[in-house]
């Protein structure tokens, strides 16, 4: 039987680890990637893309994909990014960006880290496993990641180019198979709802991949590939 208590108590040092790592990498990785491309001759606002590309990476996603292996309950992995979320949020609030990551036109790491949070724990009650949550969050994290990096060495700025695209897809595939069909074609999904210019693709891709992984779950579960 499920017991909370030791769950969390087995967790709990692990979730620390992570949050400090996230930290070193917000506070300090994403900054020397954005202070490295500033001085390669990439415009600021690139430089901040670089930065922020680099948190969803080695923080968002890396954290992730640690998820399965690692923790027995959700709680104290969403509580850290409650935490990140306010993290970020409150800098847009106060004008005191951090200027390596951060955007003044636009809150998409709030929102990042708020999915994040809110798809790990409420797919644990469906997937204990953690890989229904995990997947479309690689997807968000890795693959979008490696889009953003490579938009910004294209073109040194933001936009939807069709070689982030086709990056993304080969990032993103791979990750998608580990649930079987399904994940696959919540990948080639992901991907189409990353192009689009209009939602904030931080929310947009993990929906659409979830939708499309719990549409398999419950309606074409041999689609789905169990990963208990």
């Amino acid at each position: 039987m499920y017991q909370l208590l030791p769950a969390i108590l087995h967790d709990l040092p692990y979730t620390v680890a992570m949050m400090v790592w996230v930290v070193i990498v917000t506070l300090y990785i994403a900054r020397a990637a954005y202070s490295y491309a500033v001085k390669k001759g990439y415009p600021e606002r690139s430089g901040t893309y670089f930065g922020r590309k680099v948190i969803h990476i080695l923080a968002g996603g890396l954290v992730a994909l640690l998820l399965p292996f690692i923790f027995l309950e959700p709680y104290l992995p969403f509580i850290m990014a409650v935490l990140l979320t306010i993290m970020v949020y409150v800098p847009h609030r106060t004008g005191k960006l951090y200027y390596w990551f951060q955007d003044p036109e636009n809150m998409y790491e709030v929102h990042f880290t708020l999915v994040w949070g809110i798809l790990v724990l409420v797919l644990w009650f469906i997937d204990r496993s953690f890989w229904l949550a995990v997947v479309p969050l690689l997807f968000m994290s890795w693959g979008d990641g490696v889009t953003g990096i490579v938009r910004n060495l294209r073109y040194r700025k933001r936009v939807k180019g069709w070689e982030g695209s086709l990056a993304m897809l080969v990032v993103s595939v791979p990750i998608g198979a580990i649930l079987g069909i399904a994940g696959v074609v919540a990948a080639v999904a992901s991907v189409l709802a990353e192009k689009q210019p209009w939602v904030d693709d931080n929310v947009l891709v993990p929906v659409v991949s979830v939708a499309i992984l719990l549409a398999a779950y419950f309606l074409f579960p041999g689609l789905l590939k169990s990963l208990y």
